[in-house]
């Protein structure tokens, strides 16, 4: 089951570069409600791309495109736990639909924000829990469904799909179509969050080491 292994390895790098990316995202953006007054619409309009961007990236992971076919095709068993993936899913959804009536009934004429930072950054919160809480649940409860239900030969036919999703994705970033990572932008990022977000990214490089060493060994 080495195939299985490495498959399983992989998706969890993939996880791990979400991870980060919210963890930056959240970091930077209470950077930025605590300082309402410097806070403006393009910091709003910023928020909710990068809020979208997140959420739609969900659709594109290779977990969506090919593991939960695989588990679907396996198993009639799999519905409760996607079922709750989805709610989660659902519950993201939610938090940028709320961003957006937040930001649009706080900003006043002259183009600032106005009010209600705290419930912008509690619709933020609420995202990255919602879509952090997915990724746990896949990690522990979705992949080992994966390992037991997947026969070995669907586990080459996943493996072979990873290989050109990746070929996509690096012809992607070389045509500069970057989706994740996410990085503040050096015009608005604030000290503490050029401070977090690289802490965050050497902490999640050295998860994806351990992970592999880890694999490596087993």
């Amino acid at each position: 089951m080495l195939t299985a292994t490495y498959t399983l390895v992989s998706l969890s790098v993939e996880q791990a570069t979400i991870r980060v990316s919210l963890l930056s995202f959240q970091q930077y953006m209470h950077a930025q409600l605590r300082q309402q007054r410097r806070l403006s619409m393009a910091h709003i309009e910023y928020a909710g791309e990068w809020l979208a961007r997140l959420y739609q990236f969900g659709y594109w992971r290779k977990i969506d495109q090919y593991l939960v076919p695989a588990i679907r095709q396996a198993t009639p068993h799999a519905d409760g736990l996607l079922d709750e993936l989805g709610r989660l899913n659902r519950a993201a959804l939610e938090s940028v639909n709320l961003l957006q009536r937040r930001a649009m009934a706080t900003i006043d004429g002259a183009g600032q924000i106005a009010s209600h930072a705290k419930q912008l950054g509690a619709a933020i919160d609420h995202f990255c829990a919602a879509l952090m809480a997915r990724l746990e649940m896949e990690e522990r409860e979705l992949f080992a469904l994966a390992r037991r239900v997947i026969a070995s030969e669907a586990w080459f036919a996943i493996a072979y799909q990873f290989l050109a999703h990746d070929a996509r994705m690096e012809e992607n970033r070389r045509g500069k179509a970057r989706v994740l990572p996410f990085v503040p932008p050096a015009a608005l990022a604030p000290a503490a969050a050029a401070v977090h977000a690289p802490a965050v990214a050497a902490n999640s490089g050295a998860h994806e080491a351990a992970l592999l060493a880890r694999h490596r060994v087993a």
